[in-house]
């Protein structure tokens, strides 16, 4: 498979800064309908994460930076989808931050990664040969 991360992000991907109130990032995910913002900085790198789950918390919190996950999961645009794949699943997350030269340039969820297999656009490796005894 050589399908690269650039080929399946969401490329015109909407950010929001870590200062924006909670009630910024609520209204965006709504309209867009999306479930993850990257939190950027001024000069556009990844700071965080914020999800709904993050918004939907109980919370006195009125800023992004109050909730956001900081320690954000990049992966570069360039790299194959696998290597997508494997830090959702070795991180237990549903969505990474692609970054290229620093910069955020897209998102990447697990329901992108689904794209592969709705349109068959990943092969089926062989299973293993069993061993003679």
């Amino acid at each position: 498979m050589n399908v690269k991360i650039a080929d399946l992000m969401v490329k015109n991907v909407t950010t929001v800064g870590p200062h924006d109130a909670l009630s910024t990032a609520r209204d965006k995910m709504h309209k867009k309908r999306i479930g993850a913002l990257p939190v950027v900085g001024p000069d556009g790198e990844a700071l965080g994460i914020v999800t709904a789950t993050d918004l939907v918390e109980e919370t006195q919190a009125e800023r992004v930076e109050d909730v956001m996950t900081v320690g954000v999961r990049q992966v570069p645009a360039y790299n194959e989808v696998s290597v997508a794949a494997r830090v959702m699943r070795k991180h237990k997350i549903h969505h990474v931050v692609v970054t290229h030269e620093k910069k955020v340039v897209g998102i990447l969820s697990s329901f992108d990664l689904l794209k592969l297999v709705e349109d068959k656009r990943f092969a089926m490796k062989n299973p293993p040969t069993p061993r003679a005894r």
